[in-house]
Order: structure tokens, then sequence, then C-alpha cells
């Protein structure tokens, strides 16, 4: 089975955080079982909301950008090439940069949504 999605036929969505998010692959949607990839969009200056998975573990790979993560009581700095993981932490990260920060969020298990 071949999964493809195309990037702009993807409808983006805005968060209670202002983080635009476009869901690249997802079970839901195109049948994969075991993880889903996201792109995610923050403003400048805006921070994501603290939260945790659960069930998941999450890797954010920055694509563009840079900002401070936080993963429970650690804060670092991340920039453009940077891959972190989330796994089961509380986290949260924020856009310290003069452009959007983009990242790319894969979890496994996928979030449900």
């Amino acid at each position: 089975m071949i999964i493809k999605s195309e990037y702009d036929k993807i409808k983006p969505y805005t968060t209670k955080d202002g983080s635009i998010i476009r869901e690249l692959i997802h079970p839901s949607v195109h049948g994969n079982t075991r993880q889903s990839l996201a792109e995610a969009t923050i403003p400048e200056g805006f921070t994501t909301l603290l939260h945790k998975h659960y069930q998941s573990e999450e890797l954010y790979h920055i694509v563009e950008g840079s900002g401070i993560m936080f993963i429970e009581d650690k804060r670092f700095e991340v920039k453009s090439g940077d891959t972190i993981c989330t796994p089961g932490a509380s986290h949260q990260i924020q856009n310290t940069g003069r452009i959007p920060l983009r990242l790319l969020c894969c979890c496994s298990p996928p979030l449900l949504s």
C-alpha cells in the first residue's frame, strides 16, 4: 500500500495557542497505523501551551527558525536542524526568533484527532 499526502491539499487549522497545524499523515485520513506526522508553525513571539502525551512518544524536528524548548523542568535553545524527543514528558516550545518557527511533529502511536 502506498500512502501519500499532498501539502497544498491539506487544510491547516489554528490551535488555542495560535499555532498553525497541518496533519501531513494521520491514520484517520491516510490509513497508516503506527505514527502520525504533522507540521506546526508557531508565529513570532508565540509559545505553545504546556502539554503532555500520555500514550505517545513525540519527536520535534525543527525545520526553520529558533526557539526555547521546555521539557519538564529543563529549558534549552533549539534551532533549524535540531531534533528533540519528548517521551511522555510535559513540554512546550516558544518561538524566540524573527521568523515563524516551523517544525515537524511525529507521534508514535499516533495522536487521536
